[in-house]
């Protein structure tokens, strides 16, 4: 139904309907009367309901609409948060990193290089030392480099899609981030460990850094294991509390009786033969360390193992974190039409982890993978090869 655009219309359309209301209730009588005054009122009452859905409904609304103006409010403090504890991440980061660091400096080397045998001294020393160039070199490269973002050139600009925030040309693979207010190139997520977003030019920064990190934990919690036992249980065998509590209950053929005895008190000779040694306080503050050491590197290595294994099983089918929740509706929906979905940017998992890490010759095996590399990834983010031509299309 069409409404009139001038408000003085619609405001003299009240008022007439107002004053016809009134006078019926003023002249109604009867039932006849009664029934006029409910017609007036019913209709007075859907009018006003049309003039204030004038107010904003159009054909394009829906319930969806409606709740993503409702949560707009919450959506802005979330991003606007974990845009700030980006930084916060970032220095809690380099913070637990450098921890574990030099409490590997000042006890695990020692340990290793007075224990173990030469060989595997050497080892452990070029091992541990080629995880943390890897690491740092990784996050370094993940934190500072672009993810990547459509050119600012918009009519040359090949496009799947229109983003509704930036209002321009989305291709293939480009979503838009609400954090970072900007399209990325083959975006993965946005990481708060990162500051950054995931994409195109940095997605192998970042997966490298997660594989390194998990390894370098794993290494650290298996070389420090023995460390770890020992510093627990000296933490946990001290002296006895001066102030100690007995209850003890003795059966006599008449009554039972309960005497409890507060004060010092002798223990047996049974529970403490020898007294437990006295610890000097660089002593407790390396057992604190060791322990400190072994159950943060145990806790990241189970977390983001955990999340190294996602990623790599994305991989593994040539699609990233958005792409995989998309690929998910898409299935279902052709599943329903009695077809089956295959996603047009996998090339197979050999082909895919060569993608990702740049591998064109066996030897970049060693110098891209296993060495740091600052080298750029294939192609540029905006033209991607699809295995073959989508006649369905695919929301991207």
């Amino acid at each position: 139904m069409r409404v009139s655009s001038s408000w003085k219309w619609q405001l003299s359309r009240t008022m007439r309907l107002a004053l016809r209301w009134c006078q019926l209730q003023r002249g109604g009588r009867g039932r006849r009367g009664k029934q006029q005054i409910c017609n007036r009122l019913s209709e007075l009452w859907s009018y006003s309901k049309l003039l204030l859905r004038s107010l904003y409904y159009n054909t394009l609304s829906d319930s969806d609409t409606l709740l993503d103006c409702i949560f707009e409010p919450v959506f802005w403090v979330v991003d606007n948060l974990t845009r700030w504890f980006g930084v916060v991440f970032v220095c809690l980061v380099v913070l637990l990193t450098s921890s574990v660091v030099i409490i590997v400096y000042l006890f695990v080397i020692p340990m290793v290089v007075r224990t173990y045998p030469v060989h595997w001294s050497i080892w452990h020393l070029g091992f541990g030392h080629w995880v943390l160039v890897m690491i740092v070199f990784h996050y370094y490269k993940a934190t500072t480099t672009s993810p990547g973002h459509p050119p600012k050139d918009k009519h040359n600009t090949p496009s799947v899609s229109i983003c509704k925030k930036c209002v321009a040309p989305k291709p293939p693979r480009t979503h838009h981030c609400s954090i970072c207010s900007i399209c990325i190139l083959k975006m993965d997520h946005h990481c708060p460990w990162l500051n950054n977003c995931v994409g195109h030019f940095n997605h192998r920064y970042f997966f490298s850094f997660c594989l390194y990190m998990t390894l370098g934990c794993i290494y650290c919690s298996i070389s420090s294991i023995n460390m770890f036992l020992e510093a627990y249980n000296a933490v946990e065998v001290s002296p006895p509390h001066l102030y100690t509590c007995f209850f003890w209950m003795s059966k006599c053929s008449e009554q039972q009786h309960l005497i409890v005895v507060l004060g010092k008190q002798n223990l047996s000779s049974s529970y403490f033969q020898t007294p437990p040694p006295d610890y000097s306080f660089s002593d407790s503050t390396a057992h604190k360390c060791i322990i400190f050491l072994w159950v943060l590197t145990s806790s990241v290595a189970v977390a983001l193992g955990g999340l190294t294994l996602w990623h790599a099983r994305l991989i593994n089918k040539g699609e990233t974190s958005v792409e995989r929740h998309i690929n998910n509706k898409e299935a279902k929906r052709l599943k329903e039409m009695g077809k089956v979905f295959r996603s047009p940017y996998h090339r197979g998992r050999t082909n895919n982890w060569k993608l990702l890490f740049g591998v064109e010759t066996r030897s970049h095996w060693l110098t891209r993978v296993l060495l740091p590399s600052s080298h750029p990834p294939n192609g540029d983010g905006i033209l991607w090869d699809s295995i073959f031509t989508q006649r369905d299309p695919m929301a991207i």
